[in-house]
C-alpha cells in the first residue's frame, strides 16, 4: 500500500505537454486555461485519471492549481508545499506562487490582458470558486468561459480509465445507525427548511449516508458517485452499476433509485420550480448552471450530511477508541524496532515508512493507510507535507531528527498521528523547539471551553508557547477526522478562520509544529474527541474538553523538562501512564519492557 510519488522524470516531457496544451487552447479560441488539483467531487485525493495538475506540471501535492496563458504560466500551492513545488516543477515554465497570498484570481487580475478569453472546466470548480474567478476576470476585462470537454483530457493520450472498485456495505456494528434512518432524518430536515432536494457531491457524505464503502480513491474508502436527496421521495444514487454486487445492489435498491453516473446532470432538469440545496463550497459550478437552466430555485447552504457525519455516534466513538488502541500497539512495536535499528545505520525514509505499515498490517485489520506517509529525515522533515520519492529519499542519520506523520484505515476507525524522534543525541536547539511544540500541544489538549466555542478560538492555544519563542507554523492546528472515511473531514477544524462550533462527538487533530528550512521539522499530533468536561467546582456553565484518542509515546529524549510547568509535566506523565496502561497488555513482553522505559515519568 505504501507508495512513493515519482513525478515525471523528464522535464522535457512536461514542456511538450505545456506546448500541446497551448496548441489545444488556440484551436478552441482560448487564451488561457485554469487547471485545479481536484476532481468533480472536489476531493483532496483523486483517482489517477483525474491527476491533471500532476500530469501537466509534475507537482504531486494534494492541493494546488495552475493557470496557463499563451506566454506565461503559474502554479499555486499553500504553505505546506512551498518547498516541494520547487523540487518537482520546472520553475522556468511555471512561476510558483503561494495559493493564499497570491491566489489564481489575483494573478489573473494583474496578469491577463483585457479581451482575453480564459477557459475552465465547470465540473472541477466550486460555485464559490467560480464566483471569485469571475470577479477577478471582470476586473481585468477578461472573459471566463466554461469549456465543453476538458482540453487536458484531449491531449492526455494515455489517460487511465476511471476506477471500478467494488462497493461494500458498512456493518451496522461500526456505522451505529441504519442508512434508512439517516435518510429519513435528513429528509425531515429538508422538509422543515422547505427545501425539495439537496445535491450531495462529496464522496464521504455519500458513503456515510448510504452506509457503503469503496476503493475508487486511494487512502479513502469511498466510491465515485453523486446523489440527490429528495424530501418526499427516495434519494437518487448515480453510480456505475459494475461496482455493485447482487447483495449490495439489492440493499441500495431498497434505499434509493439507482442510475448510471452519466444520468446525474440530466436528472437535475426534473427540478424546475423546485427548491434545491447546493453547497457552494463543494458543489461544482456545472451543477448550479444545470439547475438554473432547468428553472430550479437554488438554495445555497452546507451539505446537509456534513454535520451529522462529524457528530460521531456511540458505535463510531467506540470504534475510534478500539482503532487507536490497535494502532497504538502496532506503533509501539514499530518504535521498539526503530529505536534499536536507527542508530545502526541502514534505515532511510522509504524503508522506515514501509516498516511502519508492515507493523500495522500485522494487526490483520489494516484496510489501507489513511494518507501517504510523511517520512522526513533531517531537512526533509521541514517540508510540511513532504512526500518521499526515490530521488529525495534520505538516510536516517545519527544526531538528527526524524518526523513521521502517518495513519491507518481500519473498518472501525481512522487514525492519524505525527511523532518526531531524535536519532542519537539531539542538540539544545532541537530540544528547545520540540518542547515549545509540546507545550502548545498540551495547551490545546488541556483546554476547557464553553459550548459554542469554535476552532478559530482554540487555535491560539497551540501557538502561544511558539510565539513566545519567536516561532510559528504555516498550517492549521487541526482538522476533522472521519469514521473509516476521510482523514480530513469538515466542517470543524482547529484553524484561525474556522468558526464552526465544536460539539461532542467531533474528532479533531491537535498538531502544532515548527520547521527549520534545511535543518529539521518538528510536529506532535494526536487525535482528540470533543467530549463534555467533568463538572468544575464553582462553575456555572457546562464545559467541553478534548479526550485524547492517540496512544503513542512522545520522545522523552527531546523534552527539555526545565521549560515545562508543573502542570505540563504532570500532563506528560499522565499521558504516558495511560499509554502504558492501555497499550501494555496488547503487546509482547519485549515490547512492553521497552514501552515501560518510553513512558517512564520525566526526570529532573
Amino acid at each position: 500500500m505504501f507508495q512513493t510519488y515519482d513525478p515525471p522524470s523528464e522535464s522535457g516531457a512536461r514542456g511538450d505537454r505545456l506546448v500541446a496544451l497551448r496548441a489545444e487552447l488556440t484551436r478552441r479560441g482560448l487564451d488561457g486555461f485554469i487547471v485545479p488539483r481536484t476532481d468533480t467531487h472536489q476531493n483532496e485525493y483523486v483517482a489517477p485519471c483525474e491527476e491533471r495538475l500532476a500530469w501537466l506540471t509534475g507537482f504531486g501535492g494534494s492541493a494546488g492549481a495552475a493557470v496557463v496563458l499563451q506566454d506565461k504560466a503559474a502554479i499555486f500551492v499553500d504553505g505546506r508545499y512551498t518547498l516541494q513545488v520547487r523540487n518537482q516543477v520546472d520553475t522556468t515554465a511555471f512561476e510558483p506562487l503561494h495559493l493564499i497570498e497570491t491566489p489564481p484570481s489575483s494573478w489573473i487580475a494583474r496578469t491577463a490582458k483585457p479581451g482575453m478569453c480564459i477557459g475552465y472546466d465547470a465540473m472541477l470548480h466550486t460555485i464559490n470558486g467560480v464566483k471569485t474567478l469571475k470577479a477577478a476576470c471582470e476586473k481585468a476585462g477578461v472573459k471566463l468561459v466554461a469549456v465543453d470537454g476538458n482540453p487536458i483530457d484531449a491531449i492526455w493520450s494515455d489517460r487511465p480509465e476511471p476506477p471500478l472498485a467494488p462497493v461494500v456495505l458498512h456493518p451496522m456494528a461500526f456505522a451505529g445507525e441504519a442508512a434508512s434512518d439517516k435518510i429519513a432524518r435528513l429528509q425531515a430536515e429538508l422538509r422543515e427548511a422547505k427545501t425539495d432536494a439537496a445535491v450531495i457531491a462529496q464522496l464521504d457524505s455519500i458513503a456515510w449516508l448510504f452506509n457503503i464503502r469503496g476503493g475508487d480513491i486511494a487512502r479513502i474508502p469511498v466510491t465515485l458517485a453523486f446523489a440527490i436527496l429528495r424530501a418526499d421521495a427516495a434519494p437518487q444514487l448515480f453510480i456505475d452499476g459494475r461496482k455493485l454486487s447482487g447483495n449490495v445492489a439489492e440493499t441500495l435498491g431498497h434505499l434509493a433509485e439507482i442510475a448510471e453516473p452519466e444520468g446525474f446532470l440530466p436528472a437535475l432538469d426534473a427540478f424546475s420550480g423546485k427548491c434545491v440545496l447546493v453547497d457552494p463550497d463543494w458543489g461544482a459550478q456545472a451543477i448550479a448552471d444545470r439547475l438554473v437552466a432547468a428553472g430550479a430555485k437554488l438554495r445555497f447552504g452546507s451539505d446537509p450530511v456534513l454535520l451529522p457525519k462529524a457528530l460521531k455516534n456511540t458505535a463510531e466513538i467506540d470504534g475510534a477508541r478500539a482503532a487507536h488502541r490497535r494502532d497504538g500497539a502496532a506503533y509501539a512495536r514499530f518504535l521498539k524496532w526503530f529505536t534499536e535499528e536507527a542508530p545502526k545505520g541502514g534505515l532511510d525514509e522509504i524503508s522506515t515508512a514501509k516498516a511502519l505499515e508492515t507493523f500495522r498490517a500485522e494487526t490483520g485489520k489494516l484496510k489501507d493507510i489513511s494518507f501517504d506517509t510523511i517520512s522526513g529525515s533531517g531537512p526533509n522533515g521541514a517540508i510540511v507535507h513532504y512526500r518521499v520519492t526515490t530521488d529525495t529519499c534520505r538516510p536516517i542519520e545519527m544526531n538528527s531528527l526524524y518526523l513521521c506523520d502517518s495513519g491507518a484505515q481500519y473498518e472501525d476507525g481512522t487514525t492519524d498521528v505525527t511523532r518526531t524522534f531524535a536519532v542519537g543525541e539531539p542538540s539544545a536547539d532541537m530540544k528547545r523547539e520540540f518542547t515549545l511544540v509540546l507545550k502548545g500541544h498540551i495547551g490545546l489538549s488541556s483546554a476547557r471551553f464553553p459550548q459554542g466555542t469554535s476552532g478559530a478560538q482554540l487555535d491560539t492555544l497551540a501557538r502561544i508557547p511558539l510565539w513566545k519563542g519567536g516561532l510559528d507554523f504555516d498550517h492549521g492546528t487541526g482538522h476533522g477526522v472521519g469514521s473509516y472515511l476521510s482523514v480530513h473531514e469538515g466542517p470543524q477544524r482547529i484553524a484561525k478562520t474556522n468558526k464552526v462550533p465544536l460539539q461532542p462527538g467531533m474528532i479533531v487533530s491537535n498538531e502544532p509544529g515548527t520547521y527549520r528550512t534545511g535543518k529539521w521539522g518538528i510536529r506532535i499530533e494526536n487525535l482528540e474527541l470533543v467530549s463534555p468536561a467533568s463538572a468544575i467546582e464553582g462553575g456555572e456553565r457546562p464545559m467541553l474538553s478534548l479526550e485524547t484518542l492517540t496512544l503513542i509515546p512522545i520522545d522523552r529524549k527531546l523534552i527539555e523538562t526545565d521549560l515545562l510547568t508543573g502542570e505540563e509535566r504532570a500532563w506528560v506523565d499522565a499521558y504516558h501512564a495511560r499509554v502504558l496502561q492501555e497499550i501494555g497488555p496488547l503487546v509482547d513482553e519485549e515490547t512492553r519492557a521497552w514501552l515501560e522505559g518510553a513512558t517512564a515519568p520525566l526526570e529532573g
